[in-house]
């Protein structure tokens, strides 16, 4: 984590530096920038402090508040030990030294403080000198249950809003496929790690667009099947309707409903849709003509699919509409046997697809973009592998061995800073969810 630690003399340097000379002393002026509930300087990364709060759980709370925020890659989180930060609250109102915590770097305080239901936390503009933020978060589960945690890393995300105006992405989970080939799940932050299946062998789960299930592929004695989990009742159900054969890398639509899939025989791998529940059978909506057809990811508008396919010979990213008409080549054709370009993401924007492509031998994540055409690649050590959009359209999840065993990392697009997500090996086909309601 990347927090700016002040130290207690850097607290003496700046109250030193701010003590009147003479009786002609002036506050400092606001600076000019930008306002989207804080005044802060274009193209900067705001400091932020969150203050320590008294009470069950306190700690915990202020710890994921400074990851959230930290790991949303928006704000510099500036940290002060408990005594230092303690020493800097006033007894009472919010009478802050303003000028004090400005040539810390601070340009909002957050002052999370106990309820009757959960958390207030109120923001302070130090450039205004005042509040200018204030909202209640229940926290109706026990101290670090899955869903008090969640509902503290919804707090983090309306605190992005108050500050930029759109918000974080904290308040999701991850899904992915262990080690031990069953599907887990954990949360944004790399913390609440747990298993969800127990079949023979699970690969590929993708999130509903409401986040209360999710589906993928599983293997049973008579082949590879697309299932269902379901996180209101804990329920999985096999689905009807998928062809013989092998059944691999399923998706759902934005409708919810319709299900996409890669359906393959020895006469090559063809993308199938069905509609879940109404027992119809899949239709295919490629023509592979013995070429391997996988991987469907939708727009965010539900009109496009994006797939790779080999049909050019060598696996490559495509596009055609959702009923697979007009087909397009998407990746720049690369003759040789080296090209190899699949796992295909759409962002949540619409504006970028994410894939990975081999270069030099090695799998590196790439993405395109849909105005242009042009490329970007984000990594370079290792094997790495099926990337996956969070939600902001910003920050991916995917696979890399850049450690040595396979893990999960995630990518912030802007920056190019990465970090570590799962620590247990064999972390793959990572599935980043939508932002999950309470």
């Amino acid at each position: 984590m990347q927090f700016k630690q002040i130290s207690f003399a850097a607290i003496a340097s700046a109250a030193l530096a701010l003590a009147p000379v003479g009786a002609h002393a002036q506050n400092p002026t606001v600076p000019e920038g930008v306002r989207l509930g804080l005044n802060y300087t274009l193209g900067t990364k705001p400091g932020v402090l969150v203050l320590p709060m008294d009470s069950v759980g306190g700690d915990s709370v202020r710890a994921i508040l400074q990851r959230d925020i930290d790991y949303d890659d928006r704000a510099t989180v500036i940290t002060l030990d408990d005594a230092s930060a303690r020493g800097m609250m006033p007894a009472t109102g919010d009478k802050f030294n303003y000028p004090l915590f400005a040539k810390l770097g601070v340009v909002a305080i957050l002052r999370p403080e106990h309820s009757l239901t959960g958390i207030t936390i109120t923001m302070y503009d130090v450039a205004a000198k005042r509040r200018v933020q204030m909202g209640g978060f229940p926290l109706l589960d026990a101290p670090n249950s899955p869903g008090w945690r969640l509902a503290v890393h919804r707090a983090s995300d309306e605190v992005e809003r108050w500050i930029f105006g759109s918000p974080g992405s904290a308040s999701t989970r991850i899904l992915y496929a262990g080690g031990d080939k069953q599907i887990w799940v954990i949360d944004s932050d790399g913390e609440n790690a747990r298993k969800l299946t127990s079949v023979t062998l699970a690969m590929s789960p993708a999130w509903s667009p409401d986040a209360t299930k999710f589906i993928f592929c599983g293997f049973t004695p008579g082949g590879s099947q697309i299932a269902v989990y379901s996180f209101i009742t804990g329920d999985l159900h096999w689905l009807s309707g998928t062809a013989r054969g092998l059944n691999i890398t399923p998706v759902y639509a934005p409708d919810g409903r319709t299900i996409a899939y890669a359906s393959g025989t020895d006469r090559g791998t063809d993308v199938m849709v069905m509609q879940e529940g109404d027992g119809s059978p899949s239709r295919a909506i490629t023509v592979g003509k013995g070429s391997d057809n996988t991987s469907p990811s939708y727009s965010p508008d539900g009109r496009q699919i994006a797939f790779m396919s080999g049909r050019a010979g060598h696996p490559e990213v495509y596009t055609m509409d959702a009923d697979g008409t007009n087909p397009s080549l998407l990746t720049e054709f690369t003759y040789g046997e080296q090209a190899y370009r699949a796992s295909p993401d759409w962002s949540s924007d619409g504006r970028r697809i994410a894939y990975e492509s081999r270069i030099n031998g090695d799998f590196q994540i790439m993405t395109i973009d849909l105005r242009d055409r042009s490329t970007k690649q984000y990594t370079s050590d290792g094997q790495n592998e099926d990337p996956s959009w969070a939600p902001d359209a910003r920050h991916m999840v995917f696979s890399s061995t850049r450690t040595g065993p396979r893990q999960l990392w995630v990518l912030d697009a802007e920056s190019g800073r990465m970090r570590q997500l799962t620590h247990a090996s064999g972390a793959r086909l990572a599935a980043w969810s939508p932002v999950l309601k309470p």
